[in-house]
């Protein structure tokens, strides 16, 4: 095992954490007034007796972006995670279906499919799971029989109290960090260097998104809002809604 310092963690995170900033900051300036309508839940805004156009527009946007942001940073944290099973236990990302990372450690051979938290899939996500981890251990096996393989759902936060889950381990958190890296205390190692040019970086973010606001609640209201400025609330769900052809933005 070959610790990993702090500087090496600094330098992983610097060289890296920009690809999330500019994929968001790109997914937010690519986003159109129609494709932001079409997947979220008109029903729900109305509920929220929400009358004005660019407050619709920012809770439409924020739901959305809180979303896509799970999902970014999810591929920077398995992209650090690697790093440091590759650093740590000269790791590999694995090429097997669904399984992200193996290493072997004490003996054994760690099969680790890695996500962002505890709570991400279904029954059926789940059973998927445990399928892509029995036919990577199979085939790890037809090359060593006798071979210990231990497979690993490795969660970047959270906690779970019962990791063993019959067939394989969710480690989650502290559990999953001191895995891979072998320090109990690395998972609070890695936030200092998150903060990478992060003040810049949210500024020229929040720049483009009070832009973004502006031109979507301008579109909005050309489209969806009566001559006296109320949201035609009719249109909307239709919009999202109607069966047949999809009405079409002016």
């Amino acid at each position: 095992m070959n610790p990993i310092s702090d500087e090496q963690i600094t330098a992983y995170v610097e060289a890296n954490i920009g690809a999330f900033h500019d994929k968001r900051l790109e997914s937010l300036n690519k986003l159109r007034l129609h494709s932001l309508l079409r997947r979220k839940n008109p029903y729900l805004f109305k509920s929220k007796n929400i009358t004005v156009a660019a407050d619709l527009i920012r809770s439409l946007l924020d739901a959305h972006l809180s979303s896509q942001e799970e999902t970014l940073f999810g591929d920077f944290l398995e992209g650090l995670a690697i790093y440091v099973a590759e650093t740590v236990h000269s790791g590999w990302k694995s090429s097997a279906t669904g399984i992200d990372l193996e290493f072997a450690k004490d003996n054994s051979r760690y099969i680790v499919s890695i996500k962002s938290g505890p709570n991400w899939g279904n029954s059926s996500q789940v059973a998927r799971l445990k399928e892509n981890f029995a036919t990577a251990a199979r085939v790890i096996r037809q090359g060593n029989r006798t071979a210990s393989v231990i497979a690993v759902n490795g969660c970047c936060y959270g906690r779970d109290s019962n990791p063993d889950k019959g067939g394989y381990f969710k480690y989650c958190g502290q559990e999953f960090w001191e895995l891979i890296s072998g320090a109990p205390e690395f998972y609070t190692r890695i936030i200092e260097p998150l903060g990478h040019n992060a003040k810049q970086r949210n500024r020229t973010f929040a720049d483009n998104y009070g832009a973004v606001v502006n031109r979507l609640s301008q579109e909005f209201s050309a489209q969806f809002c009566q001559p006296n400025g109320s949201i035609n609330w009719p249109k909307l769900v239709a919009f999202t809604s109607a069966k047949g052809t999809v009405p079409k933005l002016n």
